[in-house]
């Protein structure tokens, strides 16, 4: 009872310094049925808890402060009190946010592997030790990769050595002071935790709830395109393809979804790796509220099957509405197929294989288009048209998953020149590229409790 206890209170008091309390989590999370983990089992659980650890638990704020839909002044109305993370300014925030959700997940991982120390591993249950152990590495790293690529400025060689990243615990204890670390100590982090996890996980899980080692190795393929290392990405994209490669065919597999239903795809399809939503957070940018900029819905063509099943009209607007989530309210943020062979053409057009780059790019785009047309093959006449070409297709295939922002980041690093404007009240409010405020604010309670700097 006494170890139960000290578990409860670690918890609490750890979400006391990365968000506002512990009293807050137990008027929201106190269970009279929790029960002290002891065996494999039991830490397996912890890991196990979804609502914890997959669903609506991934950052979100970057997805407001995208470039891919806007609000209409009835649409943040309601939401005038968030209406700064919408133009990129200065915004107190406080519990219950990305950053608290984020380490509770992260803190699940930690309190799974100091248990998991004191199971001893033997021939009989070495399988389920490994998986344990692997999937607590994972859900550490996707966690930190996440809140990195939000609070963090994007990696740069020559500047991510001091541009202020995350936290980074090790340790379920909350004696142990928060300090932020630097981008690149952040990244390393994450590849430190995957590549242990890789040999520990099975090459499926039992439910896209539970890491894989395809999982690990598609979320190193993603950290590594983050930090711009594209041969190290696109090994990483090959191996989780030589895993799972599945692509949902939009003419004929009509079995997994229904182009015209409001919610088209079925929960869990063939092209997830690794399932997890986005955390509500200032409910701007969710597909009830948000409207789809017009010259990004007109850039998908009549003949694109992704023009059917991704959006919604509202009179003479879209919504979007093609999440790989399971239900109408949540978007898809974990790993799946389809993030993969974007990501391996993108890399094979970095290092020089144009051929091959949009061989991989019409292989997927392929299973879009209307069966019922010839598909126009997409070509490249150098490297910077494929690659144009190429994160066009990024955008408009994997539309509100919390990718684009690190996307836009990365490509102002390579010389996009990408810079966002949005209008509100009758004010027009520019993000240059590679601003400062890439970096989006911390919690103000975070700041306020751990004394570590702002963004």
């Amino acid at each position: 009872m006494n170890r139960h206890k000290n578990i409860l209170s670690k918890l609490c008091l750890l979400l006391g310094l990365l968000a506002s309390g512990c009293q807050k989590f137990l008027d929201v999370k106190s269970d009279n049925k929790l029960v002290v983990p002891q065996n494999l089992s039991d830490i397996q659980g912890l890991l196990d808890d979804a609502a914890t650890m997959n669903l609506r638990t991934t950052p979100s704020y970057s997805e407001t402060a995208s470039d891919d839909y806007f609000l209409t002044p009835a649409a943040i109305a309601p939401l005038a009190i968030y209406a700064n993370a919408y133009i990129w300014q200065p915004l107190d925030y406080r519990f219950q946010n990305d950053w608290s959700v984020g380490y509770l997940a992260i803190y699940n991982a930690n309190l799974a592997l100091e248990l998991l120390e004191g199971v001893n591993r033997t021939a009989s249950n070495a399988q389920s030790w490994d998986n344990v152990k692997g999937s607590a590495l994972f859900f550490r790293a996707f966690y930190e990769l996440a809140l990195t690529t939000q609070f963090g400025l994007a990696y740069d060689a020559q500047t991510s050595q001091s541009d202020l990243g995350i936290v980074l615990r090790r340790s379920s204890d909350f004696n142990i002071p928060s300090k932020r670390y630097n981008v690149a100590e952040c990244y390393a982090a994450v590849l430190q935790d995957l590549n242990e996890a890789v040999p520990l996980l099975p090459e499926h899980p039992q439910h896209v709830f539970r890491p894989s080692k395809a999982a690990a190795h598609a979320l190193l393929a993603r950290t590594h395109l983050y930090i711009r290392h594209y041969p190290a990405a696109l090994n990483e994209t090959e191996k989780a393809l030589s895993i799972k490669s599945n692509l949902m065919d939009y003419n004929n597999d009509t079995d997994l979804f229904s182009l015209s239903a409001a919610v088209p795809f079925k929960p869990f399809n063939k092209e997830v790796i690794f399932y997890t939503e986005m955390f509500s957070g200032f409910g701007l940018h969710i597909s009830n509220r948000a409207t789809i900029v017009p010259e990004l819905y007109s850039s998908y063509h009549n003949d694109d099957l992704r023009r059917s099943a991704f959006f919604l009209a509202t009179g003479t607007n879209q919504r979007f509405k093609g999440s790989y989530a399971s239900h109408a309210t949540a978007l898809f943020t974990g790993l799946a197929t389809d993030e993969l062979y974007l990501t391996k053409a993108e890399c094979l057009a970095q290092t020089g294989q144009l051929i091959q780059a949009m061989e991989t790019l019409n292989h997927l785009l392929k299973k879009r288009w209307k069966n019922t047309v010839t598909y126009p093959n997409l070509t490249a006449t150098d490297q910077t048209d494929a690659l144009q070409k190429i994160r066009n297709e990024r955008r408009k295939s994997l539309l509100m998953r919390g990718l684009r922002w690190m996307d836009l980041k990365r490509w102002n690093k390579e010389g996009a020149n990408l810079s966002l404007t949005r209008t509100l009240d009758g004010n027009t409010y520019t993000l240059a590229p590679n601003s400062p405020r890439y970096a989006l604010p911390l919690p103000a309670d975070v700041i306020e409790q751990s004394g570590m700097p702002q963004n």
